[in-house]
């Protein structure tokens, strides 16, 4: 024998260098599979039958299928050199797909049929009743024996047989564990020679997932002719069974590392979640728990989706007073909100600014828990008056060709905005909502469907106008437009957006609530 065979040693050191990817696992199995496609796997063993003899064996197999009717004859060109993906071991062959194995898609029978359908009479696979490498033993539908005669015309396909998906999700493979039909993305697999089950079992679905594969409406697909050509690398019988026994030890072991993996995300999750409430806890000093978790998240946020509860804490605190230190010199914000309220005043008496029924302030501001030298009012006073919060266009009409920018919820965004917003409406209908014609620099907030979703407007896009789904916000001239964001983006916001939101076809929040949000107002510095 020659070739030192790759250990569970060195299995559990290269985790150690993967361990902080999220996908660590996952890329591990791959690279077990690709060790064992390569020859790389376990020892070779000069003694092994070489894979050509094995060949000759599923040949004549395979010649008898046909005689007897078992099988349809088929013939594939062999594997040139040039085709040849990667360089085997010598005593190992590369064959095509369809010459070492039959195959078949299956059906969906006509789903306005109901006859066909649902009557208990015979499991009828999807992809999604599908598990990845276990075997399968129910199914989310049945269907019917007159299916059965009329569309497959065959027994089901029995236990124990091999089946993969080959469409939209390629490769992701099964065992049924009763017999059962299945749909036209899935085939069934019967190798010419049973020995070869398991090693394909093992190994096709990563092949096929670099098979050719063509663009279909949902995703990349293989067809007849590219699964028939994969390429398979066909190592002697005995290696075989030496390669089965060893990725089924090497996968038994990253299983193991993936349950511990779970749990320690879960109590790693369970801490950071405990850090971050602990920040935003009334009861504890603001400074000391900053202090805190400084020192402790870089360890508790490894993972792209911790980042998200940390980013909304940071924005929690901002808002609340925490984030910073509190300057006893600083001019109090209620001296702020005093000279807003001044200039709203004054701009009310301008020419042409439409007046609306004032909203009350508030009165219980204590209940906000906020700093001393802090203060709060409803959202509505202190927005512009000349643009009050204003949801846009009803009716917009079809695109038209050198019309007016049109920005929909889908457009907005706080950075990485593209020229200019994808459609355009008529003059004649935008003319009609003139007070919610941009100049740039807005804040957007959505108020139809995606409640909360917010956006700026870019300098490029002035003179465009908003649909009804979009809501403007221009805040006072003194008052830090950009605070302003971070407090439409903190909870403090967005769940009361979400408990302000009625559900009616779709969720809507009433611009009448959001001028009574309440806003806490830190001092200016």
């Amino acid at each position: 024998m020659t070739d030192t065979p790759f250990s569970g040693d060195q299995l559990l050191a290269m985790y150690d260098r993967v361990a902080g990817a999220e996908d660590a696992i996952p890329r591990l199995r791959r690279f077990v599979l690709d060790l064992a496609v390569r020859g790389k796997l376990v020892e070779q063993d000069a003694g092994d039958e070489p894979a050509s003899k094995l060949l000759e064996r599923i040949e004549a197999e395979k010649v008898r299928l046909v005689k007897a009717g078992e099988i349809k004859k088929s013939a594939v060109d062999p594997v040139e050199l040039k085709d040849e993906p990667h360089q085997l071991p010598k005593n190992w062959a590369w064959v095509r797909f369809a010459s070492i194995a039959d195959f078949s898609a299956g059906r969906t029978p006509a789903r306005n049929e109901s006859s066909f359908w649902n009557t208990g009479d015979y499991p009828w696979v999807s992809i999604a009743d599908m598990k990845d490498g276990e075997i399968l033993t129910a199914t989310k539908e049945t269907i019917s024996e007159r299916a059965r005669q009329e569309v497959f015309k065959s027994e089901p396909v029995p236990i124990g047989t091999m089946i993969m998906s080959f469409k939209l999700t390629i490769g992701k493979i099964s065992r049924l564990g009763v017999s059962a039909f299945h749909n036209e993305a899935i085939i069934t697999i019967r190798p010419i020679l049973n020995s070869l089950d398991e090693l394909l079992f093992i190994t096709l679905p990563e092949l096929a997932r670099g098979g050719d594969t063509k663009g279909a409406i949902k995703g990349a697909t293989l067809n007849r002719e590219s699964l028939s050509n994969l390429c398979i690398p066909l190592p002697p019988l005995a290696e075989q069974h030496r390669i089965v026994a060893k990725v089924q030890e090497l996968m038994a072991l990253l299983d193991g590392l993936e349950v511990a993996r779970v749990r320690a995300e879960g109590a790693r999750d369970k801490l950071t979640a405990a850090t971050l409430h602990r920040l935003t806890d009334e009861g504890t000093d603001p400074q000391t728990a900053t202090a805190f978790a400084l020192k402790t998240l870089p360890a508790l946020t490894t993972r792209a989706g911790q980042i998200k509860p940390l980013r909304q804490t940071i924005l929690n605190l901002a808002v609340r007073g925490k984030l910073v230190e509190q300057d006893e010199g600083d001019e109090p914000a209620s001296v702020l909100l005093e000279q807003l309220r001044a200039d709203r005043g004054k701009l009310l008496k301008e020419k042409g600014v439409r007046t609306k029924k004032p909203v009350d302030p508030l009165r219980d501001i204590d209940d906000l828990n906020l700093p001393c030298n802090w203060t709060a009012d409803a959202f509505a006073n202190l927005i512009d008056p000349r643009e009050t919060i204003s949801y846009g266009v009803l009716v917009p009409g079809p695109d038209e060709e050198g019309g007016v920018p049109f920005v929909r919820a889908q457009d907005l965004a706080l950075s990485g905005h593209p020229s200019r917003p994808n459609k355009t409406i008529s003059l004649d209908i935008e003319r009609k909502y003139a007070r919610t014609r941009l100049r740039g620099g807005e804040i957007l907030l959505c108020v139809v469907g995606s409640i909360g979703k917010l956006g700026v407007v870019p300098p490029e896009w002035a003179g465009a106008n908003i649909a009804r789904a979009v809501a403007r916000i221009s805040p006072m001239e003194h008052l830090s437009r950009d605070f302003v964001l971070l407090f439409l983006r903190s909870d403090l916001a967005q769940s009361y957006f979400e408990d302000a939101t009625r559900t009616h076809a779709q969720p809507t929040l009433n611009v009448g609530l959001i001028e009574k949000l309440p806003f806490p107002l830190p001092p200016l510095a």
